[in-house]
């Protein structure tokens, strides 16, 4: 045989081969779920935006997750989904207690399992997460905290749905001296494992001295945000005050947490300072979870008790808290623009070019006749430019 034809033969193999392969992988990524994937979010100046443009979102938290305290039962996907779909929630909160009775210094395994089970269906749902170290005093163990942040950042740093919460709620202690130094550890750890998901700080006095961080920020990493909590039925204008000045110091804010009752869990529903809170939210754009998604015997419980653990909630099991805040979260999409518009209409898939999908969501597609691969793919898949997309 001529030594040209073998190695013409050979090229042919070799080509079939490589296409018979990319047509497999194509086929493995459009047989895959398609779940349309949430935006990456990221921290410009005092904005959390969303694939770069402003946005914000609302949803729930769940209760304290510790074992026995009766909000545990809700750490499930069945209720997440609910969330979702019934009450149109973009994002969901697990509050895994630390070190409070029955919290995960003394009950590891359950309090992670539930944490897991939220941001799993969560994702599934294409929710964000925010996973919450829910402390008063998390300086306390440091080194605890570090452990539960590398195993989540492992877990789910490829996602851009978990959002890190490191610290829920500092009491009156040291920014500078003391919250300051503990973030800036937890974080490096998170860092070093997932480069770019967005993590929120705990602000002193239970997360209302926001003012006081704005003026010594964390520096030398990006997606940093700074928690801020209300309760409407005790925080007022002047809390607002506190939140423009960190926002005009150039800080962004998450509301990881905000009841329509009063700081302490009880009173009725306050509806103009609630209204006041939520046209602030709206206008600044700050995304925010509403506390509690739980059936106790309290004001701010969203559920009256006894309540499904699984959704399907009528009417007549929402709290008076709970009716006004599903309607907020319901009309809450209306605040968010419109997702850019695409650019480019091409994908150069590692030196071949593929047309972008218009629904197809992620993986591949077959549309117009032809086959397509999704935005989210294209981007995530590839290595640095000329490949991506292209015009």
């Amino acid at each position: 045989m001529d030594r040209t034809d073998a190695w013409a033969r050979t090229r042919v193999a070799f080509h079939t081969t490589a296409f018979l392969c990319l047509a497999a992988f194509a086929a493995a990524l459009s047989a895959a779920p398609a779940h349309a994937a949430v935006a990456p979010l990221s921290v410009q100046g005092n904005q959390i935006k969303a694939n770069g443009q402003p946005a914000s979102f609302s949803g729930n938290s769940l209760f304290w997750s510790n074992t026995g305290w009766g909000g545990e039962k809700y750490y499930n996907a069945n209720a997440v989904a609910w969330l979702k779909n019934n009450w149109k929630s973009t994002l969901v909160r697990a509050a895994m207690g630390v070190d409070e009775s029955g919290g995960y210094l003394s009950d590891p395994v359950n309090n992670k399992n539930r944490v897991l089970a939220v941001a799993d269906a969560a994702i599934a749902n294409d929710m964000y997460v925010i996973i919450d170290w829910h402390s008063h005093r998390a300086e306390q163990n440091q080194a605890q905290a570090i452990a539960f942040f590398q195993d989540m950042a492992r877990r789910y740093g490829n996602t851009n749905n978990v959002i890190y919460e490191i610290y829920n709620e500092p009491l009156q202690v040291s920014w500078s001296g003391t919250i300051k130094p503990y973030a800036q550890a937890v974080i490096a750890a998170i860092r070093a494992i997932d480069p770019d998901n967005l993590i929120v700080v705990g602000t002193p006095t239970w997360s209302q001295d926001v003012d006081v961080a704005s003026r010594d920020p964390i520096t030398g990493y990006a997606n940093i945000a700074y928690t801020l909590h209300f309760y409407a039925g005790t925080h007022g204008q002047f809390l607002r005050d506190k939140a423009q000045t960190a926002l005009n110091n150039g800080i962004a804010l998450f509301v990881t947490e905000w009841g329509a009752v009063n700081a302490d869990g009880n009173g009725a529903v306050a509806t103009s300072e609630t209204n006041a809170w939520v046209a602030f939210m709206k206008q600044h754009k700050l995304s925010n979870a509403n506390w509690a998604l739980n059936d106790k015997s309290e004001g701010a419980s969203a559920l009256v008790p006894g309540a499904s653990s699984t959704g399907g909630w009528g009417a007549s099991q929402l709290t008076a808290s709970g009716t006004l805040v599903k309607s907020i979260i319901g009309g809450w999409a209306s605040s968010s623009p419109p997702p850019p518009p695409p650019q480019g209409g091409q994908c150069n898939w590692w030196g071949t070019r593929y047309p972008l999908c218009v629904t197809t969501q992620s993986g591949w597609g077959w549309e117009n006749n032809k086959s397509c691969i999704s935005r989210s793919t294209c981007t995530t898949e590839q290595p640095v430019p000329p490949y991506g997309i292209v015009p």
